[in-house]
């Protein structure tokens, strides 16, 4: 059986002065693999702390270091302990990740901090991650919902990221490819606070490809965002098995 794959990315500053985020999508002999990171921006260098521990992770993934669940907590900790380096006195960097795995017939993905990955089944949304903020904390001690974690005070309150203590990340149970159409959406938080997940079903639903399909998200993204918009990044990924 082949999982055939099509890959789409996109990177924006939106209204800052520089762009924070990092992505990228790499294909190589043992699989594929996305990776997406959001520096945080309030502790300084944060672009250099998000292109680090992105690159870690391929670089990890290229080595063949990503093959289970161990193989994954190692990387984000190499990943982690790379962010570290780079820190100075002045400079505490850090930043999210978010991270795909495709090896065989299976996906598996890892994340830590408020970077999101959603898989979609046949058009409608799965599951998505669940952030490792103050404001996710807050939903599941019942004192806001959901919908509420968009621009809710605490948003950008991350309880996780690489460049600190707290990385260790959240990996999912391997998901099978060997049966029908899967979709996945990788993002950074200046991206999923503009578009809800109603719209990302509506919008993949008549999307033909990935591309089309973060186009259509980012206008939706651009007729709702302040002048002052984060940064904002997004990778899309379609699967289908073929026999």
């Amino acid at each position: 059986m082949i999982i055939r794959k099509e890959c789409a990315v996109l990177t924006e500053r939106g209204g800052r002065k520089v762009n924070e985020d990092s992505v990228l999508a790499r294909s190589f002999p043992n699989g594929q693999v996305v990776v997406l990171g959001d520096g945080l921006g309030s502790n300084g260098g944060g672009s250099l702390a998000s292109f680090t521990a992105v690159t870690e992770v391929v670089s990890c993934f290229e080595g063949g270091g990503c093959s289970d669940a161990a193989g994954i907590a190692e990387t984000f900790s190499r990943a982690n302990e790379a962010v570290q380096n780079c820190q100075t006195e002045d400079c505490r960097m850090m930043t999210t990740l978010v991270a795909l795995f495709f090896q065989g017939e299976s996906a598996v993905w890892a994340h830590a901090g408020d970077s999101r990955l959603y898989h979609f089944r046949e058009a409608r949304l799965a599951e998505r991650t669940i952030d490792h903020s103050v404001s996710q904390m807050a939903v599941a001690l019942g004192e806001i919902t959901e919908d509420q974690i968009r621009f809710h005070p605490d948003r950008s309150r991350i309880l996780r990221a690489l460049g600190s203590d707290s990385f260790e990340p959240d990996i999912a149970e391997p998901v099978s490819l060997a049966s029908g159409y899967h979709a996945f959406l990788l993002c950074s938080d200046g991206f999923w606070e503009y578009v809800l997940e109603t719209e990302m079903e509506q919008t993949l639903s008549e999307a033909a490809n990935p591309d089309q399909w973060l186009t259509q998200m980012e206008d939706i993204l651009k007729n709702r965002a302040p002048a002052d918009q984060d940064n904002y990044t997004a990778a899309a990924v379609f699967t289908v098995a073929e026999s």
